[in-house]
């Protein structure tokens, strides 16, 4: 069988603040916005050194998989055979 080195990801909708879904918090901002902001920062640096060691990254949000699972898998699928 032969690697094909793909890593998934299922981001959050709030955890990660999709630009579709995510609204700020109410309550406690001081402690949220830093938290989250930094969940941004590391998907980022995550995702640079994967693909620097040859992986392939897709991430998928929350709200794909609970929308339409049929579709997320198609849009998986596409981007694993490129």
């Amino acid at each position: 069988m032969v690697s094909r080195k793909v890593c998934i990801f299922v981001d959050g909708c709030f955890w990660h603040k999709c630009p579709k879904c995510y609204k700020e918090p109410n309550s406690n901002r001081s402690y949220w916005i830093p938290k989250l902001d930094k969940n941004i920062i590391r998907d980022k640096k995550q995702n640079k050194l994967l693909k620097k060691e040859g992986w392939k990254v897709i991430r998928i949000w929350e709200h794909e998989i609970m929308s339409d699972i049929k579709k997320t898998v198609k849009k998986i699928e596409t981007r694993v055979q490129k």
